[in-house]
């Protein structure tokens, strides 16, 4: 054999002077081929650096042992958290998984599901881009049967597997807090409205001041995007800078709220005696910043474990399973930022 060529089945028989499909057969550890040469061949391919050619199996049965993930940035605490539970659940049923970015990008996400369907997936967990108005790129797999599982941001109107929170739940639960420390004029970041994670936090803000009777203001109502630090600093700057400036802020990510905390320290303002913050996530810095931000946890590792459980329970199956949403609990953690004096 040529110094660096890959070496292959054949090239195993040849030395060993049997036909191709009993090494193949040795490797698989099929009955029909005995303990010695089963043993024989295992010895030379691991002598010769032979590996399996998963591409080529890949073509023959149409599928692979891989997940494909696609989510917006892997940067963000959520998102590694969510990819973490993800794989400890695949790799304990002896699957890998492929992970690609959109970057909030629909084009991206576009070209993303195309690549990890030509790479012969085994199932598909997408976390939607912000920019993802349409959802035609995953067509091919549903009629492929491969099974789709989307997690965290999902599509509205297509009939789906999903993993979620009640983002109307813990919106809610975020303003009450802030209503019930004695906040009288609550400000909200507002995400993408055709993001249901967004959408839906926002519903619950305007729900809990109605149910308190307090007014539901535009000029407290100031939207971003991209939700990070700097636009976080953008819209509290805005706010701050309003003649009567609010006295709450329920921001629907942690960063934001960051940004927040310390655009008002910047400016004087006491954080929670003249603003009480809170935000969204429980990432790690919300315990660091001072004073700690209180933020409402959102069970991202537990999200990824169901994603794949919910993906490799419907691989396994050749027939068509009914669509499931699995919607799991948030929970109010209570730090300094919203500690308001009454």
């Amino acid at each position: 054999m040529k110094p660096n060529k890959e070496v292959t089945i054949h090239d195993l028989a040849a030395e060993l002077n049997v036909a191709p499909s009993t090494v193949s057969r040795a490797l698989k550890e099929h009955p029909s081929i005995s303990k010695e040469t089963i043993q024989l061949v295992k010895k030379l391919a691991q002598e010769k650096g032979y590996r399996p050619n998963q591409i080529a199996a890949s073509l023959r049965n149409s599928k692979t042992n891989t997940i494909g993930v696609i989510i917006s940035l892997i940067n963000r605490p959520f998102i590694s958290s969510l990819i973490s539970g993800i794989e400890d659940t695949a790799r304990e049923e002896g699957y890998n998984v492929l992970i690609s970015q959109s970057h909030d990008s629909y084009d991206h996400e576009v070209a993303n599901a195309k690549a990890l369907y030509n790479s012969r997936v085994s199932g598909l967990i997408v976390s939607l881009a912000t920019e993802t108005l349409q959802y035609d790129h995953f067509q091919e797999f549903f009629r492929s049967n491969i099974p789709v599982v989307f997690v965290d941001r999902v599509p509205e109107a297509v009939p789906s597997h999903r993993v979620i929170i009640d983002n109307f739940a813990a919106g809610f639960m975020a303003t009450e807090h802030l209503i019930q420390q004695g906040c009288q004029r609550i400000a909200h970041f507002v995400g993408s409205q055709h993001r249901n994670v967004y959408k839906e936090r926002f519903r619950g803000y305007r729900e809990a001041l109605q149910k308190y009777n307090l007014p539901i203001l535009d000029e407290l109502i100031v939207t971003g995007n991209s939700l990070s630090l700097e636009e976080g600093t953008k819209l509290a700057n805005q706010l701050l800078s309003l003649p009567n400036p609010p006295d709450g802020l329920f921001c629907p990510n942690d960063t934001t709220a960051i940004s927040a905390i310390q655009c008002a320290k910047n400016r004087g303002i006491k954080v929670p005696e003249q603003l009480a913050i809170i935000g969204f996530n429980n990432d790690p810095i919300s315990s660091i910043i001072d004073p700690p931000l209180s933020t409402i946890t959102h069970p991202a590792v537990e999200m990824g474990k169901i994603a794949a459980q919910q993906l490799l329970k419907h691989s396994k199956h050749k027939e068509k399973i009914s669509h499931e949403t699995v919607i799991l609990k948030t929970e109010l953690l209570v730090r300094e930022s919203s500690l308001k004096t009454i």
